[in-house]
């Protein structure tokens, strides 16, 4: 089994490097907000009680969370090589539940994928996105907000990641392919 987190700041690349390191190292992708929206759509349990949440626009609490991340490992066998986090952990309370919960199962967080990328790049991407996409939170004001949320939740965790020995800086910039080839010459020290 092998297990990374993805992170990175909005239009670093992380779905597309994540696809990526999927298709390489037969990973299973758990997308926390797609998680979420497939529970709440099929009306489950842990659905209805994350959809109190989320409708009132709360953030749902950590515990609730590990618990359906739990539920996705228990409930999918495609989860025994190993997962992809792509949107979880985001604070250090979440890492430590999540350190918690695998360890519980026997296994760990291996490696940590941190895509860095220049801010102004980022801004670049995120513009060209919306204006390709359509998609109404990539305007410059919301750009610039939803980047000051991920600088101030992200920070402590790569520190934390750091301290572990499991932080990988990738430099988020250049060709996808060129991007990957880094992730994959970092994680190689790791899986051997």
């Amino acid at each position: 089994m092998f297990n990374l987190v993805i992170f990175g700041a909005p239009g670093s690349g992380k779905g597309t490097q994540s696809e990526l390191l999927i298709e390489e190292y037969g990973l299973f992708h758990i997308s926390t907000g797609e998680v979420l929206r497939d529970l709440i759509a099929r009306k489950t349990e842990l659905g209805k009680i994350a959809d109190s949440y989320i409708s009132k626009g709360n953030l749902i609490p950590d515990e609730l969370m590990i618990n359906i991340l739990a539920d996705v490992l228990e409930s999918n066998p495609a989860t025994a090589n190993g997962v992809i986090f792509d949107g979880f952990p985001r604070t250090i309370n979440q890492a430590k539940a999540l350190k918690e919960m695998l360890a519980s199962r026997n296994t760990k967080v291996h490696a940590v994928v941190g895509l860095e990328v220049d801010e102004n790049e980022l801004i670049d991407r995120l513009i060209k996105r919306g204006q390709e996409s359509g998609r109404s939170d990539d305007n410059l004001e919301t750009i610039k907000q939803r980047l000051e949320v991920y600088h101030t939740q992200t920070s402590p965790l790569k520190e934390y990641y750091t301290a572990e020995g499991k932080y990988h800086a990738i430099e988020g910039s250049g060709s996808i392919s060129g991007i990957f080839e880094k992730i994959k010459s970092s994680l190689s020290k790791v899986r051997n």
